[in-house]
């Protein structure tokens, strides 16, 4: 999926890109409208999309103070939102079925920056640990790989 493809997802989301964010911001959730750096390429702009949607779907309230721990938690919930609804095991799967053998192709073919990727990788780990089963597909996460299991029948 793509930067486009991910706007056209969410169609009753307001987002808009401007040249004038906060100092230090690539994006912004507020009041129901995401705002997005427009000088940002369309790889960086989906990564940071992904997130600024977590925070419109899981967030409430002004969360900007990040030494509250309520607030940081929300942070984190919004941003574990945007890597799960990117970086999918189907996905993954999908991507070794097309080939794809390292982790900067997988970056490149999920339309994300490397830095979104580990970070989705990271919480993968976090949730289903070093490996995960999916169908018939065993996927590693460190290092990245998926392999499929065949049913053995004795003829």
């Amino acid at each position: 999926m793509t930067y486009e493809a991910l706007l056209g997802k969410h169609p009753h989301v307001t987002i808009r890109e401007v040249s004038n964010l906060p100092k230090g911001l690539s994006g912004l959730y507020y009041d129901d409208v995401i705002l997005l750096d427009k000088s940002k390429s369309s790889i960086e702009k989906h990564s940071i999309l992904a997130e600024e949607l977590g925070h419109h779907y899981t967030t409430t309230g002004n969360i900007i103070d990040q030494t509250k721990l309520n607030n940081r938690r929300q942070e984190r919930r919004a941003r574990s939102w945007g890597y799960e609804n990117i970086v999918t095991l189907d996905k993954i799967v999908q991507a070794h079925k097309n080939l794809i053998h390292n982790k900067f192709e997988l970056a490149e073919y999920l339309s994300i920056t490397e830095d979104f990727l580990e970070k989705a990788i990271d919480r993968l780990i976090e949730k289903h640990g070093l490996f995960a089963k999916h169908n018939q597909y065993t996927i590693c996460f460190e290092p990245l790989g998926v392999f499929e299991w065949f049913e053995y029948k004795n003829f």
